[in-house]
């Protein structure tokens, strides 16, 4: 377990602790990260996965073997009839929904916009935007009963621009975090904060699956920190924007955690 790993453990929020938190795209990477986070913040963990069953099998009995209580949700976030069924699962498991993380997503391909096909911006829209959607309006009649949160996970590649062929990633990105801010307006007469974290640069299955080495050196570059984020590097901000001694009174925005790689 690394020295971040353990502060962000030690960390106490104390009203974190009891809520219950759907976190979607949650078996690897940033989302594994936040499961382990809330857990250990006395969270119920609603882990949603898709294909890495093994992954979230082995996190779930980190978190249970560490005290901490989560239930396995399988669906396909692109497949909106599948992931309004998981946010219905996490609210029967717990009996209660006072948050709602919406981090799952991903790249789907590269592919320059003077390739584009409708094919290709289907499965990105579905996977990136349209999953945020379906799974907040699922969640939001059950986030009214006690207030709560929503926290959506866009991306730097919403303001930049992206590059690379992953124009219509950051596109669909983009549109998460206006989608964030029609949402706070919309929702917080009713008590429910919605905010979002915007990763920069994250070692992660990601990049992984989706960056060279040569675009990895490349984004480096251009990292004033001067060096990739890891995965607890976001956490904090997810921690802070669903406490709400913490941040009552911050709605609608965006945290950028990047190493200094856009400061807007």
């Amino acid at each position: 377990m690394g020295e971040l790993t353990m502060a962000i453990q030690a960390l106490a929020i104390p009203d974190l602790a009891g809520k219950a938190v759907l976190i979607t795209g949650a078996s690897t990477g940033i989302g594994a990260a936040l499961a382990v986070a809330f857990a250990a913040q006395g969270a119920l963990v609603g882990l949603h996965y898709n294909a890495s069953l093994e992954a979230a099998e082995t996190l779930a009995k980190t978190i249970r073997d560490n005290g901490g209580t989560v239930e396995l949700i399988r669906a396909d976030a692109s497949q909106e009839a599948e992931i309004v069924g998981a946010v219905g699962a996490a609210q029967k498991a717990f009996g209660r929904l006072d948050g709602l993380i919406n981090n799952a997503g991903g790249m789907v391909a590269r592919q320059p916009y003077g390739e584009w096909t409708s094919a290709l911006y289907d499965q990105i829209m579905d996977l990136n935007a349209r999953s945020v959607l379906a799974a907040s309006h699922a969640a939001i009649p059950h986030l009214k009963i006690n207030g709560g949160f929503i926290i959506n996970t866009t991306s730097i590649a919403a303001r930049n621009g992206a590059g690379g062929g992953a124009g219509l990633y950051g596109s669909s990105k983009a549109f998460v975090a206006n989608v964030t801010r029609g949402m706070a307006k919309e929702l917080i007469p009713f008590g429910i904060r919605v905010n979002a974290v915007a990763p920069g640069v994250i070692t992660t299955p990601f990049h992984e699956r989706y960056s060279t080495k040569a675009q990895m050196d490349a984004m480096l570059a251009t990292i004033p920190q001067g060096r990739f984020g890891v995965a607890e590097d976001c956490v904090g901000a997810y921690l802070f924007l669903a406490s709400e001694s913490l941040s009552g009174y911050i709605i609608g925005q965006t945290i950028e955690v990047n190493g200094g790689q856009l400061m807007p």
